[in-house]
């Protein structure tokens, strides 16, 4: 065996405080050969950043490796200088961190903050710096690059930032290349073609990697092996295949039912959420980590010290009953059945259409500009019902839910909800009834929640505003019975969100939306930004909670395998417009849309068995104030048909049980299409 490029024995990583010491990362060893490709996965707080920040020696001023090794091409590196690590990180190591407008800095030109590297590592002249950096950046596939030099980051894209950060990191022709969540928050087709970049810049100049996420599909696309961290502790690690195929370690076990997959839904599986919490760094259990969790856990037997041992060739696990598969089976009432939908239509959108008025030319000459948002949108929602919007930033899909929540009025149409128009009536026109029949859940908890108030506090206050409790005692009492349908503690009502975990936070979130007994549920994005343990859990809430109050769900998400799993309907959007609507077992089988079709494939597959049919969008969206004539997706279609696609406006083509698609290309053509996903040949 060669000697590994990177080899990490026994590192303990300490951050160290007034009130003392915690151990953040106790006993960790692993290596990663030259050119391989190493993931780690594990909720947030397992210790993944840590070891990144640990191997670049970025622990902070409070943050210490206290005992180990990290050997980098056989040098130690926690023993090296300050300028030794310096020139580690100029031409040894580099790394690409999940938020690139962090990254970067807003004040200077992209090009003179990339031609840094060469210039402080290298020596470079400014010419020979300039040459570089636009190789680079044409490697990463940025058209133009003298244009992008020329630009500040606020006028890139999230991928084109992403991308650049990349090109920042292989400017130092590094020997391993650290990634960091770094497609967290992207749309699916640009964090596809960020996945395919890093696998050919792999290929093309034999980087080794170490890419830690969350998103398992990911681990499964770019990845040979990979490590499963858990407080700090690696449980298991195996070939990616391997891990897959074959979990050993209850939490590994535990975060793959939590994944969704394209070829199962709400009825035919139930995802796992992990039960309670990961414990405090400070309060360690004794033996197995991840033992408060683990419905295997055996007093006398898992509170002792677990070694790692191998329980086939390369596959380690650091469980003493792996073996035991009858111990971590789910217990019946983990088990969420649906709500089957009722025949009355809840919700309805009838031409609907959202203009912004940009207003007039330089002088008030010509005529006003126009940002298209949303146009004759069509579809509707049976009571109990879970329709999906999905579509690239941009497409219109949260101009439809503000529009539908009362914060914006909509332009032209209808939006029916019990048979009564919302569609030109804000919030402030609405009667009490018609806005409490209409809640929303957003992105981000952090914004919508008062940092100064307690977790209780919003969900009260909505009780009282919509009359749904007379005295403050019947106020408490519901409040607490909103808490513990949405699975929260009773102590945290007097919480204040700071003191909350993401989930805790978006579960007060539903909690405050479900208060008013709402009708039609509109979810923004509202697990995007969470762990998949943690999404998995508000998945099965809101189905749970759904089954009891008959509430119809509208959907809003980038994310199709997660749609897959929870939607009956579909609408998939594009430049404001309509391009496919259809139940949801018709949009992920052929016929679709060939924009139905690339979001599909962009879909990072839980399974590294599965072939996926490889298609990338090229080009940028159009602006929305100058939208084509024809269809909205003719610019960057792969299957476009001619001249037709740019200057007629496409048919809806109907395939049949509400599934219509727009487009110009036949429905026998699109039948013929190959399905997306294909089990891997034998040998």
């Amino acid at each position: 065996m060669t000697t590994p490029l990177l080899s990490i024995e026994g590192l303990r990583v300490e951050y160290r405080s007034s009130t003392g010491a915690v151990t953040a990362i106790p006993d960790l060893t692993l290596s990663v050969a030259a050119g391989e490709s190493y993931g780690i996965v594990g909720e947030s707080g397992c210790g993944k950043s840590t070891l990144l920040m640990a191997i670049m020696g970025h622990l902070g001023i409070n943050g210490f490796a206290t005992a180990g090794r990290i050997l980098f091409d056989g040098r130690d590196l926690l023993q090296a200088s300050a300028q030794e690590l310096m020139r580690m990180r100029g031409h040894g190591i580099s790394m690409v961190y999940q938020d690139p407008s962090a990254a970067l800095n807003p004040t200077m030109k992209i090009g003179r903050q990339l031609m840094e590297v060469p210039l402080q590592h290298d020596g470079a002249s400014p010419k020979e710096a300039r040459a570089r950096t636009e190789r680079i950046l044409t490697d990463v596939h940025l058209p133009d690059p003298a244009s992008v030099m020329a630009r500040y980051p606020h006028q890139l894209s999230g991928g084109q930032k992403q991308r650049v950060v990349i090109a920042m990191a292989l400017l130092a022709n590094p020997k391993l290349l650290l990634l960091d969540e770094p497609t967290t928050g992207l749309d699916v087709t640009v964090e596809a073609a960020v996945l395919d970049l890093v696998g050919e810049l792999r290929d093309k100049y034999g980087t080794a990697l170490v890419y830690i996420t969350h998103n398992v599909g990911v681990v499964a696309k770019v990845c040979d092996r990979v490590g499963v961290m858990y407080l700090g502790d690696l449980v298991e690690e195996a070939s990616v295949k391997e891990i897959f195929a074959n979990p050993r370690h209850p939490y590994t076990r535990r975060l793959m039912a939590c994944v969704p997959r394209l070829d199962h839904d709400k009825h035919t599986i139930s995802f796992l959420p992990i039960p309670g919490q990961p414990a405090p760094l400070h309060a360690r259990p004794q033996g197995c980590c991840f033992g408060p969790r683990c419905t295997g856990f055996a007093p006398g037997l898992c509170d002792r010290a677990i070694p790692l041992e191998a329980v086939a060739k390369g596959h380690l696990v650091r469980c003493v009953r792996h073996e035991r598969d009858d111990l971590f089976a789910p217990a019946p009432q983990e088990l969420v059945v649906p709500v089957e939908a009722r025949d009355e239509t809840v919700l309805a959108a009838e031409h609907l259409g959202k203009v912004y008025d940009l207003g007039g030319t330089l002088f008030g000459m010509g005529s006003g500009r126009q940002l298209i948002a949303n146009e004759d949108l069509n579809f509707e929602a049976k009571g109990g019902e879970v329709i999906a919007i999905v579509g690239e930033s941009g497409s219109g899909k949260s101009t439809f839910a503000r529009v539908l929540a009362g914060l914006q009025p909509a332009t032209s149409g209808r939006l029916l909800v019990l048979g009564q128009d919302l569609a030109q009536l804000g919030a402030k026109q609405r009667t009490p009834q018609q806005v409490g029949a209409v809640q929303m859940v957003f992105q981000n908890p952090d914004a919508t929640l008062n940092p100064s108030h307690s977790a209780g506090f919003p969900v009260a206050r909505v009780l009282r505003k919509f009359g749904k409790a007379k005295s403050g005692r019947e106020t408490r009492e519901r409040v607490s019975k909103l808490f513990e349908m949405v699975r929260l503690a009773p102590h945290l009502q007097r919480q204040r969100p700071g003191r909350l975990s993401g989930g805790q936070k978006q579960r007060v979130a539903i909690a405050r939306a479900f208060a008013a007994e709402p009708d039609v549920l509109v979810a923004d994005e509202p697990v995007s930004a969470l762990d998949v343990s943690v999404q998995a859990a508000i998945v099965n809430l809101l189905l749970q909670i759904q089954k009891t109050q008959g509430t119809t769900i509208v959907f809003i998400s980038h994310d199709l395998a997660l749609v897959r799993h929870l939607a009956d309907h579909v609408v998939v959007m594009y430049l404001g417009k309509v391009m496919e609507i259809g139940p949801v077992r018709a949009l992920f089988e052929p016929p679709f849309h060939p924009y139905t079709e690339a979001l599909l494939s962009a879909v990072p597959v839980p399974d590294p068995t599965v072939e996926s049919k490889h298609i990338r969008l090229s080009g940028e969206t159009p602006s929305p104030i100058n939208v084509p004539k024809g269809c909205r997706f003719a610019t960057r279609c792969p299957r476009k048909v001619g001249a037709i696609c740019d200057d007629v406006v496409p048919p809806a083509r109907d395939n049949g049980d509400g599934h219509l698609i727009h487009c110009h290309i036949p429905l026998e053509r699109l039948r013929q299409v190959e399905p997306i996903f294909q089990p891997e040949a034998a040998g």
